[in-house]
């Protein structure tokens, strides 16, 4: 089994289901419909500012039911390139994968893996954050003295 998530905008939406449907995979799903965040292609905050708002869908299936969705939403990526649509697939089990907090977890480290994940997936090797710069700490520029 595999867990599938794809992120997109709205405006792919229908788009994505009836490239689903030309596959005959992604049957089942759940449909989170108002997800904001933001990727490679700018935020989607729904607001006056960033008024885009994207969707998600989650899809659990077996290997075969993978590939077709893989190739279903690189059908519609192709006619849309930049509608900020992401593929996102992990198998049931990772082996040696292990817990750590959220909140040191960098979001570029986060453990990922593609539809066709390998067996032998080794999680990210955790290290901490930099220490923050001692604000007592008095720098020279040009000789004028400048505090932080």
């Amino acid at each position: 089994m595999f867990r599938i998530e794809i992120v997109a905008n709205h405006s792919v939406e229908e788009n994505i289901l009836e490239a689903f449907v030309q596959e005959n995979v992604g049957k089942f799903y759940t449909k989170y419909p108002n997800v904001f965040g933001v990727g490679t292609t700018g935020p989607r905050m729904g607001d006056a500012i960033w008024p885009e708002v994207n969707f998600s869908l989650v899809i659990w299936c077996e290997e075969e039911e993978a590939h077709g969705i893989e190739r279903a939403v690189a059908r519609v990526k192709e006619h849309f390139p930049d509608e900020g649509i992401k593929i996102f697939g992990l198998p049931e089990h990772l082996p040696q994968v292990v817990a750590i907090p959220a909140a040191v977890v960098p979001m570029a480290a986060a453990p990922a893996a593609t539809v066709a994940a390998s067996p032998a997936y080794q999680p990210p090797v955790y290290e901490p954050p930099a220490p923050a710069p001692d604000p007592t700490i008095v720098k020279e520029y040009d000789g004028q003295r400048m505090d932080g």
